[in-house]
């Protein structure tokens, strides 16, 4: 009796020469399992990020708009936040913890740069000195309104690219009283400037002296030159929409942080932008 469980212990345990041993299955899920993307539900993320519940998310990886790492997003996807890189439309959604975003209403007297040698206040000195920011594209130091500043440098890249022209919007106080028809009219076919002519513009004039203007090109004091091109100097200049941003309540030296669909709507409106001609980005 002894000798058959003794033959029947080595049937189970012996193999024949040159065959591999058999991985157990609880061990193969294992390692299946190790091998592919750890973190959290990539649909957990974007829901968590404001872009809808995570039935909208779903549908939104379901219709291939999401890629990681360059590679089309599937349902059940995981992502590293830290190291992964998501992309909605082909444009980062900036999930890397620490991100953020100001909105800063500028006065004037205020130099749009990161530190200045002559000592003079800066629109660093208005937000939180950590995270460092920097501020996306540029208003001269009489030009008021709307900056946007942030540590997400795909996001400011794509905002300040000529490719994608972001509409920004100004109110503009002129000297010479009610612009006529005539100059009206130059200004949105695009007006000869030293640096050439400028792009198409919308503009209006709600009131005598008044002027709206829309510009999606960056030059140097564009909207200033613009101006003095048909006669009437600008005596106020004040950024009042960057892209899909605007906010009428906030104070002159007011900041706040871009709220959840606020920032959707700017990375949105940057990846389905149609490219349009334009020149290097420095703003009015």
């Amino acid at each position: 009796m002894h000798r058959v469980e003794h033959i029947s212990r080595r049937i189970r345990t012996e193999r024949p020469a040159g065959r591999p041993v058999e991985v157990p299955l609880w061990e193969q899920w294992a390692q299946q399992s190790a091998a592919l993307p750890q973190g959290e539900r990539l649909q957990k993320v974007l829901a968590i990020r404001g872009w809808g519940s995570r039935r909208v998310c779903e549908e939104i990886i379901a219709a291939g708009r999401v890629t990681v790492n360059g590679e089309v997003a599937v349902l059940g996807r995981r992502v590293d936040t830290e190291t992964d890189l998501v992309e909605l439309d082909g444009v980062p959604i900036g999930l890397r913890p620490g991100l953020v975003y100001y909105l800063l209403n500028k006065p004037t007297g205020v130099i749009t740069t990161a530190s200045d040698p002559q000592g003079r206040p800066t629109v660093i000195d208005r937000v939180p000195a950590e995270p460092r920011v920097y501020p996306v594209g540029r208003l001269d130091v009489d030009t008021e309104g709307l900056l946007l500043l942030t540590n997400d440098g795909d996001l400011a890249q794509r905002l300040t690219h000529p490719s994608h022209g972001v509409d920004k919007e100004y109110l503009v106080e002129v000297d010479g009283g009610s612009v006529a028809q005539g100059a009206l009219r130059r200004l949105r076919e695009g007006i000869e400037l030293d640096d050439g002519f400028t792009a198409p513009a919308k503009v209006s004039q709600p009131s005598p002296g008044v002027l709206r203007v829309t510009i999606h090109e960056g030059r140097n004091r564009q909207v200033r030159r613009m101006c003095e091109a048909i006669g009437h100097p600008v005596t106020r200049l004040i950024r009042v929409r960057i892209g899909t941003l605007h906010d009428r309540t906030l104070r002159p030296g007011d900041w706040r942080e871009l709220l959840p669909e606020e920032l959707n709507a700017l990375i949105e409106s940057v990846g389905s932008h149609t490219t349009r001609a334009g020149v290097a980005p420095v703003d009015s």
